[in-house]
């Protein structure tokens, strides 16, 4: 991936309060779940999650999991388990099969403090839970999903979530959402890049004919590299072959590569290119 021609830098002001809010009602929560993107389990998470989070129980779930391998991500749930000392669940953009064992997870983890309070002498109350992550990891939805309804705003672009709200799940589990969250600075480019791949970046950070050029160079050094050429029809996979090859061409007889950038962005994030984790699973 070509560095020098590519930078991504994109920390909107409403992220930025969002984070300083995340930090002041940490004390009104029980449980964290936070929720990462299938195709980068480890991109998508934020650096510092640990020191933001402080010892709050934690469970991860593995969002938008039909985009990818399963049984690659069953060795990335091994992994994460064991890194993080965190359960792992596995969702998918469309189907609830998650949510009951999310729910479930969420109300035991939460359980030692509830007991902690009737020590106290509190009546038992709902565990409160939030639900933390990047731009566009699906919180949103899996709140919907949660609450069958659509009340929590959604969108396909990221930061669409603006405002924190309790959402109550059953008697036993009541959930704040909050909008995604990101590094103050995007100093590492290579996390940065695959988030734009997965459009955990505002489009406002970056112009697409690079970010679709690094998208084609890693696929390009990837094992998935047959069949994206299967796909594209060409060998090099460079946007100014896939463009010719779709007859996309401008005035002049060049190759429309603008247009190329973002069709092939787009031809991944729908899993047209095929079921591809895109972080190298840590040995």
């Amino acid at each position: 991936m070509k560095k020098d021609k590519l930078h991504i830098h994109w920390y909107p002001g409403h992220i930025a309060k969002a984070e300083r809010q995340l930090k002041e009602k940490l004390s009104l929560v029980d449980v964290i779940i936070e929720v990462r993107d299938s195709r980068i389990p480890l991109s998508s998470s934020y650096t510092d999650i640990e020191k933001l989070l402080g010892d709050k129980p934690r469970l991860l779930l593995l969002n938008k999991a039909d985009l990818v391998n399963k049984s690659e991500l069953s060795d990335w749930v091994l992994y994460l388990e064991k890194a993080t000392q965190c359960k792992v669940i596995i969702g998918e953009a469309k189907g609830n099969n998650d949510l009951n064992q999310v729910i479930k997870t969420a109300i035991e983890l939460a359980e030692p403090k509830i007991q902690a309070l009737m020590q106290k002498g509190l009546l038992r109350r709902a565990a409160r839970a939030m639900v933390v992550g990047m731009p566009n990891v699906g919180k949103s939805s899996v709140i919907n999903k949660l609450t069958k309804s659509s009340k929590t705003k959604i969108g396909a672009k990221a930061g669409v979530t603006r405002q924190q709200q309790w959402v109550r799940i059953n008697p036993k589990l009541e959930l704040l959402d909050t909008p995604g969250i990101i590094p103050t600075r995007q100093d590492n480019q290579e996390q940065a890049t695959k988030l734009a791949f997965v459009s955990s970046v505002s489009e406002n950070a970056y112009s697409p004919e690079p970010v679709a050029k690094a998208l084609l160079e890693m696929l390009l050094y990837s094992k998935h590299s047959d069949f994206v050429k299967e796909y594209y029809k060409t060998e090099t996979l460079t946007l100014e072959d896939i463009a010719l090859k779709r007859n996309w061409i401008l005035k002049g007889e060049s190759p429309d590569t603008e247009r190329t950038a973002i069709y092939v962005l787009k031809d991944f994030r729908e899993g047209r290119l095929g079921k591809i984790i895109l972080d190298n699973l840590p040995q």
